[in-house]
């Protein structure tokens, strides 16, 4: 009788879904005439450094939302080959459509690439985090959708989110309550059955997607303790640089 000496395959990490269409009007006049995504973070523009960095978690396949100047960031990045992931893309078109309507295109226009749940990330931030992790807690939490969040304390904006250590009470952009002490981190990870009822072609924002979500007790929470950098702002790229300065040399 012989050992049974197969390997378990590694499990297979959720596609990425990054939101890179923009305006960025804070970061003018940087700006003007490149997108957000193309912005040079210590020496290298920093859509880069997020795609070299989601190969190294395991994501094999992402999707950009692009919209303003995105021609520019498809002639920089391709299909991805030079990251290691395969880059697909969706366009807003002459109406803007908002985080959520984006979303909701996207999963039009790549049902097979985005199957039934997938990640979020916004095209400005880079998150020191365990994708594997947040996908195995996403993924028993038996929830419609996850959002991670950082005890924030208004620190780096507004917290919004009303979590117990172990569950989202709440998640609140525009009205946020005094008792709020977390923020989104910038990661979440959606099912594809969230958005459907929502028009094709309607522009909304995620923010009221997960809101609704919360309050329904279909929003799970994962904490994290480690800060996050994004480049949204002008504070906010200087200290990404320093932080990729720092790692770079490492």
């Amino acid at each position: 009788m012989h050992a049974d000496t197969s390997v378990n395959p590694e499990p297979t990490v959720l596609p990425v879904v990054i939101l890179a269409g923009g305006l960025a009007t804070r970061l003018r006049p940087i700006t003007e005439s490149i997108p957000k995504s193309l912005v040079e973070v210590a020496g290298e523009p920093f859509i880069c450094r997020q795609l070299r960095y989601l190969k190294s978690q395991g994501i094999s396949t992402v999707v950009l939302c692009i919209g303003y100047l995105g021609e520019m960031i498809r002639d920089i990045v391709g299909e991805g080959q030079q990251y290691g992931v395969k880059v697909l893309y969706s366009t807003d078109g002459p109406q803007l459509l908002g985080t959520g309507g984006a979303i909701r295109q996207a999963q039009q226009s790549f049902p097979s690439e985005l199957g039934q749940a997938f990640f979020v990330l916004y095209g400005d931030s880079y998150l020191p985090i365990n994708f594997a992790l947040v996908q195995k807690v996403f993924e028993g939490s038996g929830k419609q959708a996850l959002m991670t969040v950082l005890k924030n304390n208004n620190r780096w904006d507004k917290s919004n989110v009303l979590f117990n250590g172990t569950d989202l009470i709440e998640y609140n952009k525009s009205n946020p309550s005094q008792e709020m002490a977390h923020i989104d981190y910038g990661l979440s990870v959606l099912t594809t059955a969230v958005l459907e009822s929502y028009d094709l072609q309607g522009s909304f924002d995620l923010a009221g997607v997960f809101h609704n979500l919360s309050v329904i007790g279909q929003l799970a929470g994962h904490e994290v303790h480690e800060r996050f950098y994004e480049i949204g702002s002008h504070t906010g790229l200087t200290e990404a640089t320093e932080y990729f300065q720092r790692v770079d040399k490492q």
